[in-house]
């Protein structure tokens, strides 16, 4: 699995703005491999992968695949906490999309992610783009979770995070046990949300999740 690193980016007001150039580091994706695995695939599906409509799948598919696994870059600007900002700081209903590891089928929700300022605070979109960033891999939702929480405590120096994923698996709701509309809650609390019973109700409550 490609990592993701944050590479300093240079400004001319570093004493008032941080910023971090986000990008995401891995082998790249082989599209003409990815092409001849998918027409493999449908033929030992019993598919004709030389038919009219399936003729241009293998292409499709491999293109598709590269995008779903592709985060975009970004910049991560923090900015001085110079009013002391100490509450809660919380994005409600992030889109989540992101592919199951186990099967290669997609899982999508909403993502609930929070925290408690330092000596910096983050532009909220930020917030969206640091979920994007591990959601667009071949995922698991507990592994995401905490990787999203993870990266911005080591790069936000918060005193608190809080991450929580609302996610529908189609590994769940298409085959298998075929439970549609259920949804997997898992979460990730990190320094006082975790420490502290009453903010990480706080959290929870603002979250609109049931703790």
């Amino acid at each position: 699995m490609s990592e993701s690193v944050a590479e300093p980016a240079v400004t001319p007001a570093e004493h008032q703005q941080r910023r971090l150039r986000v990008v995401r580091r891995g082998d790249g994706v082989d599209l003409e491999a990815a092409q001849r695995a998918v027409a493999d695939l449908l033929t030992a599906l019993g598919r004709d992968a030389t038919s009219e409509h399936l003729a241009d799948t293998p292409r499709r598919v491999a293109h598709a695949y590269a995008e779903l696994l592709a985060p975009r870059e970004f910049n991560l600007t923090t900015f001085p906490n110079e009013e002391g900002y100490d509450e809660l700081v919380l994005a409600r209903d992030i889109p989540v999309q992101s592919l199951c590891e186990h099967h290669l089928l997609p899982f999508q929700g909403v993502a609930h992610v929070g925290y408690l300022p330092g000596d910096r605070i983050l532009g909220l979109s930020k917030l969206a783009r640091v979920v994007e960033l591990f959601a667009r891999d071949l995922q698991v939702q507990e592994r995401l979770t905490k990787q999203v929480a993870d990266w911005l405590r080591q790069h936000l120096a918060p005193k608190g995070v809080g991450v929580v994923i609302e996610a529908e698996h189609l590994c769940m709701s298409m085959r298998g046990v075929r439970v549609r509309g259920s949804r997997t809650v898992t979460s990730a609390l990190q320094g006082v949300l975790r420490e502290d019973a009453r903010s990480r109700q706080e959290f929870f409550a603002l979250s609109g999740v049931h703790a």
